[in-house]
């Protein structure tokens, strides 16, 4: 087996020790009302990106909790080198700040009321340019492999994904969280049918009962408290059913390939949470939709997404690198240009599950030192705030 553990990549130590892969400066809305203001600044200065999204205005209790955790979160990400805060009013627009401004990287907030749309645009445009004076000459430097956060889900799960791609990404991490990576997995009402698995991939009987005590208050809580009839027409999907995982329970098993064969997850984090416990690998109470999810793991912190498809999704993220695994060779055949790592050998028994966690770890460096992948290059930034209830 090949020892990872000196491997060194090319990333940016940011001032709080974490180490990020990417290099941006956003221009970060607090609630909907914002977005032009933050696509305007966006349009002015070249070099920074603005994340529009959906809600902000009214939300309460957990919900808001979860909105602020995200935002924060996703300002704090290794991968942002500074961000400016725009919002309509300054007492939850500063709350954002603050809560960047503990990663030590420069941050700023602006509000709308009492300045209106044109002057907030004007004074976060000569901020942003400032920051991406700053941001640009940041240089990358020599980091451990083993100090990345690397998260996972699966999309358009089929029936190579449980045979190829997902125990591919398995396999990184069988190899990569014992030289000390911090690796995040979750979509919760996947897991159904193998809930009894996963509650034994735990460390220990106090986190795995955590765990299913977690995953239980999402299905009594969420799933059977909305259902119409069943979830027969979201999960599976009809392209999971297209590809042949006829029930939740096989889409589930799959899903549960993606831990490998040695890995047990060290603790339970909310959506968005950071890790407290140290490196290690971590389950995220997360929606199963992909943007949601993978919004989520980066607000947590993961510098870099691996995303094992069969049928084909063409998710991305705004910060995040999102790599996409396949083994279903259709897939290679008909959109190519979304994949980065081919492991439908393994289908064939040409490739061995060893080799193609290798083939996944040496894209993982490749991206690391600055590799766009095919979501980035195709220009894919789907972003999406989790939303837990309706708003006031």
């Amino acid at each position: 087996m090949t020892d990872f553990s000196n491997v060194m990549v090319q990333g940016y130590r940011r001032d709080n020790g974490h180490i990020g892969v990417r290099n941006h400066v956003l221009i970060l809305p607090l609630d909907d009302i914002s977005n032009a203001a933050c696509e305007a600044v966006a349009n002015n200065i070249k070099g920074t990106l603005a994340i529009p999204h959906a809600y902000g205005r009214l939300q309460f209790g957990e919900d808001l909790e979860v909105h602020f955790r995200t935002l924060i979160g996703t300002g704090s990400n290794a991968n942002v080198a500074a961000v400016v805060v725009i919002g309509i009013e300054p007492e939850w627009t500063q709350r954002v700040v603050d809560g960047i401004a503990e990663t030590g990287k420069p941050v700023s907030g602006l509000s709308i009321e009492q300045n209106g749309d044109l002057k907030t645009i004007m004074d976060a445009s000569h901020i942003a340019k400032q920051y991406v004076h700053y941001a640009t000459e940041l240089q990358r430097e020599d980091c451990p492999l083993c100090e990345l956060w690397i998260s996972t889900k699966c999309g358009e799960s089929d029936t190579t994904t449980g045979l190829g791609s997902c125990p591919a990404v398995g396999n990184m991490y069988d190899k990569l969280l014992p030289i000390g990576i911090t690796g995040f997995f979750g979509e919760t009402s996947e897991i159904t049918g193998a809930e009894h698995i996963c509650k034994h991939r735990a460390i220990n009987e106090e986190v795995g009962e955590r765990w299913y005590k977690m995953w239980k208050a999402y299905q009594d809580d969420v799933i059977f408290a909305h259902q119409t009839d069943d979830l027969s027409d979201s999960q599976p999907t009809k392209g999971n059913i297209l590809g042949g995982l006829t029930t939740i329970e096989e889409k589930a098993l799959g899903n549960l390939e993606k831990i490998g064969r040695t890995s047990r997850y060290i603790d339970i984090l909310g959506p968005a949470e950071k890790p407290q416990s140290g490196a290690g690998l971590y389950f995220m109470d997360s929606s199963s939709a992909a943007a949601e999810c993978v919004t989520l793991m980066a607000a947590g912190g993961a510098v870099i997404h691996t995303f094992p498809t069969g049928q084909g999704n063409v998710i991305g993220n705004p910060i995040v690198p999102v790599i996409k695994i396949t083994a279903n060779p259709r897939t290679i055949r008909t959109m190519s240009e979304h994949v980065d790592v081919d492991v439908s050998g393994i289908l064939r028994r040409e490739t061995t599950i060893d080799e193609a966690g290798d083939q996944l770890i040496d894209m993982i460096i490749r991206t690391a030192n600055g590799r766009n992948t095919a979501a980035e290059a195709l220009g894919h930034r789907e972003f999406s705030m989790t939303k837990l209830y309706r708003s006031a």
